[in-house]
């Protein structure tokens, strides 16, 4: 008998596709979630939506299958059990809402033109071209690195195909030309350097853009739901939030990892020829690439209203209206072709579970979950006695550090961020909404230098072998800690004087 359980036991965990032992856990939460009796102020549907909800969470963390199955899996189970709904139809159709959402689309779209970068080869050009100009010292290197994430930043709103699609393999490259290499043991020689400075500016730079990483539209339209609509972060005016703030620890960052891990080879005369080298490789630019540097210029000055601008409000675009133009663009030229558009599986499984988490976090809104939620944490709060100033510093705090406990930047800004923003509002001064919500707004991004599984390209970068987790976690902690500073400080200054508070 114990050899037939033995047996089976080894059949699902080969067959199956999933890990059985997360997945055991993970049905166990569910079960003891759905075993506690509901807290006063929810209805039994409410509880069993939370229950629903927190259990994809634990289910994402614990990797029990891959983010869109448990995804899948959440929609599933809120359209059979009804909790958002009295019947089967109303379930299903609060389930697939979200599917309509322009946010959603955005992030597709704006996915499936990054995919233009790496086909073209305009993205490795960018790279080799700021590594040509700045590389005879590592640290030059590393600017060249930093720059170079700046430039895709605002077109490539995954994070992951940014730092470890396309300015990883550069980096990659560059150690690799000069000896560091963590099979041979010189990983310190530049390797460990430029893969932290190769982290941190994907990270700082996912801030800087609405669209340069997936959950910034979802923190866009919490903001603006706390709100209720009188703070509206348009793709204008985030870029000019997080510019000064955002640039000085893009400038000041590859200073601060040269001090906090050094590399040991400090002059790199020979990283300019091989980027000359590459670039000369290439060759001119091709017709792509410069369909791609058009499209890009046309995205920018749509996105940045200057049509509105110049010719009135009657001329103000959507942003995912835009991201489409930009991708019909790409396709009829030939840049990329339908093939592409189908064959890009970052983008439907973005669609897929990005769409879950949106939709279980607007059905707990509308369930009355966030609202019961936020008025506990405030209720805590207020009973404690701390001024406004400390409550404020509080909750930035605890959102950004709770993130060890996620695997997803997403289902982070899912799971807490709505509540942490109606909570704040509440006990922040009107007048001071504006510097604690764009400081929940940096956070959303800095927070993902903490661990090595915070963001989909930390798993790529520590993979590679150039970093140790304990350089990782020591690097990661104290980049967030400073990061933080300057936007509590410089950022708020700045805010100022755009006139936000």
């Amino acid at each position: 008998m114990y050899d037939r359980i033995r047996a089976t036991l080894r059949y699902f965990e080969g067959a199956v596709p999933f890990r059985l032992k997360p997945a055991i856990i993970t049905t166990l939460v569910l079960l003891a979630l759905l075993a506690v009796p509901v807290p006063a102020g929810l209805t039994p549907k409410a509880w069993g939506l939370v229950a629903i909800f927190l259990t994809t969470i634990v289910a994402i963390i614990l990797k029990v299958m891959p983010i869109g199955v448990m995804a899948m899996m959440a929609i599933v189970i809120v359209s059979l059990s009804q909790v958002t709904s009295t019947s089967s139809k109303g379930a299903v159709a609060d389930a697939l809402a979200s599917f309509s959402n322009p946010l959603i689309w955005l992030i597709v779209v704006a996915i499936l033109i990054s995919r233009g970068l790496k086909k073209t080869g305009l993205g490795s050009r960018i790279g080799l071209l700021f590594i040509s100009l700045l590389g005879r010292r590592t640290v030059g290197i590393g600017y060249g690195l930093a720059v170079c994430e700046l430039v895709l930043a605002p077109f490539t709103p995954s994070n992951t195909a940014r730092g470890g699609g396309i300015v990883h393999p550069i980096m990659k490259s560059i150690a690799t030309a000069f000896g560091s290499d963590p099979a041979a043991g010189t990983e310190r020689k530049m390797g460990t350097y430029l893969a932290l400075v190769n982290i941190h500016a994907n990270t700082i730079t996912s801030g800087l853009f609405v669209t340069a990483t997936a959950p910034n539209p979802l923190v866009v339209d919490y903001v603006a739901r706390v709100t209720g609509g009188n703070f509206q972060l348009s793709w204008t005016t985030w870029a000019a939030c997080m510019f000064v703030p955002g640039l000085a620890c893009l400038a000041l960052m590859p200073l601060a990892i040269a001090l906090l891990s050094p590399p040991e080879v400090k002059s790199t005369p020979g990283a300019v020829e091989y980027a000359r080298g590459e670039l000369a490789r290439m060759g001119p630019l091709t017709g792509g690439e410069k369909v791609m540097i058009g499209t890009f210029a046309l995205l920018l000055v749509l996105w940045a209203n200057v049509p509105a601008m110049l010719l009135g409000p009657a001329f103000t675009l959507d942003p995912t209206a835009v991201a489409f133009v930009g991708l019909f663009a790409l396709i009829i030229t030939g840049t990329i072709d339908w093939d592409d558009v189908l064959s890009e599986k970052s983008a439907w499984d973005t669609l897929v579970w990005f769409g879950a988490l949106v939709m279980m976090a607007e059905q707990l809104n509308k369930v009355g979950v966030i609202g019961w939620f936020s008025e506990a944490l405030r209720s805590g709060i207020a009973s404690s006695g701390m001024g406004w100033e400390a409550a404020a510093a509080l909750l930035v705090l605890l959102f950004v550090f709770s993130h060890y406990l996620f695997a997803s930047t997403t289902a982070h800004v899912s799971a807490m961020m709505l509540a942490f923003l109606t909570v704040g509002v509440q006990l922040v001064p009107p007048e001071y909404h504006a510097p604690f919500l764009l400081m929940m707004a940096a956070g959303s991004s800095i927070m993902m230098t903490l661990t090595h599984y915070a963001t989909g390209t930390s798993p790529i970068i520590f993979g590679s072998g150039y970093v140790t987790l304990g350089s990782w976690w020591r690097v990661g902690f104290l980049m967030c800690v400073g990061e933080l500073l300057v936007f509590a400080l410089l950022g708020t200054l700045w805010w100022r004087l755009l006139g936000f508070w």
